[in-house]
């Protein structure tokens, strides 16, 4: 072989060997999961927290649970067609106070001189502005006298007869005190002098979220059976037993009054989101199982993200919650 044939051959190998890679398969692109859809109104609501019988008649159970539907059904039909959470709030509240079941409004429970005095609050999170009465024994709805205050006074609350009188100005509706007497709550009132103090307490409470973004809080609620004349709750105490915000959450509290007022809980739940960073869900169970003690009941609480939580230490607490995303549901004790 000649050296210029070896020279060419050597030069093709060279070159054979210099070739360039074969490119890379391009990498295939990965979509990015979706992320849920946004919740755009969310409700939740209770009618009360404490010792609930879990052995209670079939048909007892069933009345409260459809009650509590009508409630939800009520609060998500104003939502979804874009109502105001104030307005879903106030009117569900209303519902559950003519509502002979719950301890508000026609159900309000009597105190030691066999008397109702009925108090309530409520607060609109997108501007902190709130209303509420206590003591009142002639509004038929007193949510809707608590929601008056806040409208149309630069007051926060008003109690007795000076809130009794301000309802009549505004047009609510004033019934004789007979009106909330019940053969039930009256019978509660009777045993009760004969043993000493149980757990008759009770309470109803809304939250709500709107499609706007929108939060809202209210409580109603006739205070314990055989309290003391003129005795107050945390119901009318916005910061206790009510608290809204936009910025954290809408709050409702059930249970032993007294100890929602000492530790704030309300307002204790937002303040935990706000300033210690922790979720609606986190905030509301450290409240509830950690601030409060056992037996001293409940809240429902809803997220400016929609989330909802419903909490509590006591044996059961009617309680239900629906939202945009099809969540409905109704339960007492698990």
């Amino acid at each position: 072989m000649s050296s210029k044939l070896t020279f060419v051959l050597f030069v093709l190998l060279a070159l054979a060997g210099c070739s360039a890679p074969e490119p890379e398969p391009e990498p295939v692109a990965v979509p990015e999961p979706e992320p849920p859809p946004r919740i755009e109104y969310a409700l939740a609501i209770h009618g009360g927290a404490g010792v609930i019988d879990p052995s209670m008649p079939e048909s007892t159970r069933t009345a409260y649970e459809e009650s509590l539907e009508r409630a939800l059904h009520l609060g998500r039909s104003i939502l979804d067609r874009g109502g105001p959470s104030l307005d879903a709030v106030e009117r569900v509240i209303r519902l559950l106070e003519d509502d002979p079941l719950f301890n508000a409004g026609k159900g309000a429970v009597f105190n030691h001189l066999g008397e109702n005095e009925l108090d309530a609050s409520i607060m609109n999170g997108a501007n902190l502005a709130c209303g509420a009465v206590a003591g009142v024994r002639t509004v038929k709805n007193p949510i809707s006298a608590a929601r008056g205050v806040m409208e149309q006074t630069r007051h926060v609350l008003l109690g007795g007869p000076g809130a009794d009188e301000f309802a009549r100005e505004i047009g609510l509706e004033a019934v004789a005190p007979e009106y909330f007497y019940t053969v039930r709550r009256w019978e509660q009132l009777q045993k009760l002098r004969d043993r000493p103090p149980g757990d008759e307490r009770g309470t109803v409470g809304v939250v709500a979220l709107d499609r706007e973004g929108n939060l809202a809080a209210g409580t109603s609620t006739g205070g314990l059976t055989g309290k003391r004349y003129g005795r107050i709750g945390d119901s009318p105490i916005v910061g206790a037993g009510t608290y809204a915000d936009n910025r954290t959450c809408a709050v409702s509290g059930t249970g032993t009054g007294e100890e929602f007022i000492r530790h704030g809980v309300a307002r204790s739940v937002a303040a935990m989101m706000e300033l210690g960073g922790l979720t609606l869900a986190e905030a509301a169970r450290r409240v509830v199982h950690e601030t409060l003690s056992p037996g001293d009941g409940g809240i429902v609480a809803v997220g400016a993200d929609g989330s909802i939580a419903m909490e509590f230490n006591s044996r059961g607490m009617y309680r239900g919650a629906a939202d945009s995303q099809g969540r409905f549901e109704v339960k007492i004790w698990d």
